[in-house]
């Protein structure tokens, strides 16, 4: 067991997504690669081989002789070092995704788990529609990828390089545009003949992709400090020994014997055993494909989730997070509209308030990494929509408009966030990835379902947030109105109207600053009447061109009222400077302010 253990802690692993639309090969695919399956590897669920279809995550791996890069960057250490000790190896796991259009959901978690995706392509047919959103999906999490042209044993012998070279440059010209641009492009032929063949078809172009694989595969990131976290994708029961847990270890690591949390139930477990694809070990840390096994605990009361170390991840009703728009979802995102909201494994309904930077503060340049925090002592701008910063690209509104600049003529900020609010309250931890999507949409409709996505910056876990927390997020609407000068009543004072509604409680108003289209700064001083009147005191008193402009007004309609004068005289009227005086209000209105002040700027 020692010996087993310590051959087991020589192997790094690595993560590799299997993606693509349905029917593409992607099983078939990791069938080919594999040497050793897990549990829930090639569809072994019943339901799975019934429909003939990938329905949940599959996992299995393959190992290769640690390449000289990964064991110089990962200081491994050299099989020299340790007579008799075994070479380090290079484990790559296969997460086999879903490609039906309604896993979406089992799809973008997966790959949160990935170091590098291969996107499986069916070279007879192209790029799909999954197919696209599985290479959106990988854009937002991972950062290399390997495009796989499979079923090239389909394509006529003859023409069978020509049609290769022809979608191979699709290909490339597909990912131009793209963070992939450049990527690895590999024929193959996972299962020669298709699923009904015998098996004595042998793979064709294997050996080449896990060469390329082993090339491409970036130097993981792994770091056994920090809390332990694992996302958790399988759970069943083994007879005499317990519950085992599979997942892939998030971030820090753990040993036999630790006590682990199940935070969506508040349960906390101590391990039992722990296994790496059928192999025991001792100890497992970030980036590592692992079983734990637990007592006296229903493998029902979790089909996925995290599990993690006691204490360390809480559980939100809403969240503050980075916004960045999907450019190829067409449709707006709009302040009020609800949006199915994935964090980690879990995805939940959640409502959307879009806002930015205030217009007076210094519009953040983006962050090459996201902010470890965000900052609630700010002031916030509300948007009634994200504000594309390419309005030619993903902006159109609902009216075919394309929604460009924002609503106050400010050009798009460069940093826009989000308010969510959860239907139903997550489990998470700080600074996770954050996606939303409209899986209601059409899946037989050829359009991305994939709306935008963030990190998770400032979580509320308070159930009654909108009374404790949400006071504190300083979102404000900019409030602007305009009403005219009637009159003067005397050299410091004019009476206003046509800027509240008769109904309106001008009280409210009162000592709120004014500006008079003539210069002059005025404040409300009270309502005037019962009609929405009031009136203004102007400090610094009106300028005799003001009281000159509103005499001559007074005189005109002085006169129109007493139905007075010759057809000479209103000849003689219409010359007269009857200039309009206007008025304007400005003030901000905080979102969450509950007492609903109208603040003015100093």
């Amino acid at each position: 067991m020692a010996a087993t253990a310590a051959a087991a802690a020589r192997r790094v692993n690595v993560n590799v997504g299997v993606l693509g639309h349905i029917d593409s090969g992607k099983t078939a695919l990791a069938r080919a690669l594999s040497t050793t399956a897990s549990t829930a590897a090639f569809d072994k669920q019943p339901q799975s081989r019934e429909r003939g279809v990938t329905l949940d995550l599959g996992f299995s791996c393959f190992a290769v002789p640690l390449p000289a890069r990964l064991r110089a960057a990962l200081r491994a250490p050299d099989a020299a070092a340790e007579p008799g000790a075994p070479p380090p190896l290079l484990q790559v796991t296969l997460v086999d995704c879903p490609g039906h259009a309604s896993l979406i959901r089992t799809i973008i978690g997966g790959a949160q788990i990935i170091d590098l995706m291969m996107l499986v392509i069916d070279v007879t047919k192209g790029m799909q529609t999954q197919s696209a959103e599985c290479l959106v999906i990988g854009q937002i999490a991972c950062q290399k990828l390997v495009v796989v042209l499979n079923k090239t044993d389909l394509l006529p012998e003859g023409k069978r390089q020509a049609a290769i070279e022809k979608m191979t440059k699709k290909m490339q010209k597909t990912l131009e545009n793209t963070k992939f641009r450049g990527a690895p492009i590999i024929p193959v032929a996972a299962k020669p003949g298709g699923p009904e063949a015998p098996e004595t078809e042998a793979p064709q172009g294997i050996p080449e992709l896990i060469e390329l694989l082993t090339s491409q595969v970036p130097v993981p990131a792994r770091d056994p400090s920090g809390p332990f976290l694992m996302a958790v994708d399988h759970c069943f029961s083994m007879k005499g020994q317990g519950t085992v847990m599979t997942g892939t270890i998030l971030s820090g690591a753990i040993s036999l014997g630790d006590s682990v949390e199940i935070p969506a139930l508040k349960v906390v477990k101590k391990v039992k055993a722990m296994q790496m694809f059928h192999t025991p070990v001792t100890t497992a840390l970030q980036g590592d494909r692992l079983g734990i096994c637990v007592t006296q605990f229903d493998p029902k009361l979790l089909e996925r989730g995290l599990v993690c170390a006691p204490g360390s991840l809480h559980t939100v009703h809403a969240a503050v997070i980075s916004v960045e728009k999907v450019p190829y979802f067409r449709a707006p995102l709009q302040t009020k509209a609800k949006f199915h909201v994935t964090v980690g494994h879990d995805t939940v309904m959640g409502r959307l308030m879009f806002f930015s930077a205030a217009p007076d503060a210094p519009d953040p340049a983006p962050a090459p990494a996201p902010a470890t925090s965000f900052d609630l002592s700010r002031e916030y701008l509300f948007q009634e929509q994200y504000v594309c910063k390419d309005a030619g690209t993903g902006g159109d509104t609902e009216d075919g408009k394309a929604a460009g600049p924002a609503a106050d003529g400010r050009r798009a900020p460069r940093q826009q966030w989000a308010l969510v609010e959860f239907e139903k309250p997550v489990t998470c931890p700080r600074l996770c990835l954050v996606i939303g999507s409209r899986l209601d949409a059409d899946i037989h409709a050829n359009t991305c379902r994939l709306a935008f996505h963030g990190v998770l910056l400032h979580g509320m876990e308070d159930r009654n947030y909108a009374e404790t927390a949400l006071p504190s997020l300083r979102v404000f609407k900019l409030k602007h109105k305009h009403g005219l000068v009637e009159r003067a009543l005397d050299d410091c004072s004019v009476i206003g109207r046509s800027l509240f509604k008769k109904e309106t409680n001008i009280q409210l108003f009162v000592g709120l600053k004014v500006q008079l289209s003539t210069g002059e700064a005025g404040v409300i001083d009270s309502a005037f009447g019962q009609s929405g009147k009031f009136k203004v005191h102007v400090p610094g008193g009106l300028s005799p061109e003001s009281k000159k402009i509103l005499t001559a007004a007074l005189k005109k309609r002085g006169r129109a009222g007493r139905g007075e004068g010759t057809s000479q005289d209103e000849g003689a009227e219409r010359t007269e400077p009857a200039q309009h005086v206007t008025l304007s209000l400005s003030f901000k209105r905080y979102v969450f302010d509950p007492h609903k002040r109208m603040v003015q700027s100093p």
